[in-house]
């Protein structure tokens, strides 16, 4: 891509300097010139000079100028001549071309990339094309993983991640916002929701145990293209506040476990205030006390079995069914059965998510 970038500009410089200008990369292969026909010959004498110095030289009639952002430079400009003039061009040309190529590597690198694909800041018609000028390969197989700072110490926990995954070729790291982390994470096609959570739980263990920094960890879907990033995000941040509602003790929360709470997070809050008005016509839930609430959890986490429940419970049979009884009386629904143990589940449930009002993706 700096081949174009430095073309660009050659081509647009020829008619001011009228001598032949060009670049050559680190192997003193030319790679940008106003002579098109000498783009890809070599000069071996070049190359040793640019593997020691940063300041101008002359070679066979031309002047060299070398830049780059590293120790060791990576291009050099040449301007044909080798008086004052030829000096001086060669001198702007490589500044200006030094700070264009500066200016793209920040904006377009792979990380950034990726980064404005999670945040769907690129036109779908883009990504493929941007995919390719950076080499970056489109068609496997990542995941997002979106990780909170709940709580924190003086240790960059973005640091620390980085550090976790230094593959820079196959995992992305980068933040968006002073809480939030995102994880592009490549994987195998056969990995299982299982294997995302104990990676989700290893990260968040070292920075809970080494660093004393608390996180939780939202896991998107797997996904089998770079178009579709941008989604598995999306998932992620879900599964989060999805699971801030109705998971509130769990650290790691994958979008393939949010189950019925998934349905219910895209449901319109007026619709939710409907059907709980709808189920509780003879009293509201709020008349239900926490003993109560306490004794249908745990009813349905035996699986509406009464003898298993009330031993649970350390209460007699007789009690709990009085409990059952007393429930359906106030309600309507008996939760003996499973219909109305279902209707009843979800309606706790949809309670439970328009008292905390999520924000929506």
């Amino acid at each position: 891509m700096s081949n174009r970038l430095f073309q660009g500009l050659v081509h647009q410089m020829r008619e001011t300097i009228h001598a032949t200008v060009g670049v050559v990369d680190e192997t003193a292969t030319i790679i940008a010139c106003s002579d098109l026909t000498k783009i890809g010959t070599s000069n071996e004498f070049v190359s040793l000079d640019l593997s020691d110095v940063h300041d101008i030289f002359i070679r066979d009639g031309y002047t060299y100028k070398p830049f780059g952002s590293r120790t060791k430079p990576e291009y050099a400009v040449f301007v044909e001549g080798v008086d004052d003039a030829a000096a001086k061009y060669a001198s702007i040309l490589a500044i200006s071309l030094f700070n264009i190529k500066q200016y793209y590597d920040e904006k377009y690198d792979r990380n950034n990339f990726i980064k404005n694909v999670v945040l769907d800041n690129v036109l779908p018609g883009d990504i493929v094309i941007k995919a390719r000028e950076l080499h970056f390969s489109a068609e496997v197989s990542r995941v997002v993983l979106l990780i909170r700072i709940i709580s924190a110490n003086d240790v960059s926990a973005y640091d620390v991640i980085q550090n976790l995954f230094p593959d820079k070729n196959k995992d992305f790291v980068f933040t968006i916002s002073e809480s939030d982390i995102v994880l592009v994470k490549e994987v195998k096609g056969s990995v299982e929701t299982t294997d995302l959570e104990k990676l989700a739980r290893s990260i968040a263990d070292t920075l809970s145990s080494e660093f004393y920094t608390r996180v939780n960890v939202g896991i998107g879907t797997i996904v089998g293209s770079v178009k579709e990033l941008s989604r598995s995000f999306k998932e992620a941040q879900m599964a989060l506040e999805v699971g801030k509602v109705f998971d509130t003790d769990k650290a790691i929360v994958s979008y393939d476990n949010l189950g019925i709470a998934r349905l219910i997070y895209h449901l319109p809050t007026t619709l939710c205030e409907t059907f709980l008005h709808e189920v509780f016509k003879r009293g509201s839930i709020e008349s239900l006390d926490h003993e109560t609430l306490f004794t249908i959890q745990k009813f349905f986490e035996n699986n509406l079995n009464v003898s298993e429940t009330s031993r649970k419970l350390f209460v007699h049979r007789n009690t709990l069914v009085y409990r059952l009884e007393k429930i359906k009386k106030l309600t309507g629904l008996d939760l003996r059965e499973f219909d109305h143990a279902i209707i009843f589940k979800i309606a706790l449930m949809v309670k439970k998510y328009l008292s905390a009002n999520p924000a929506k993706f």
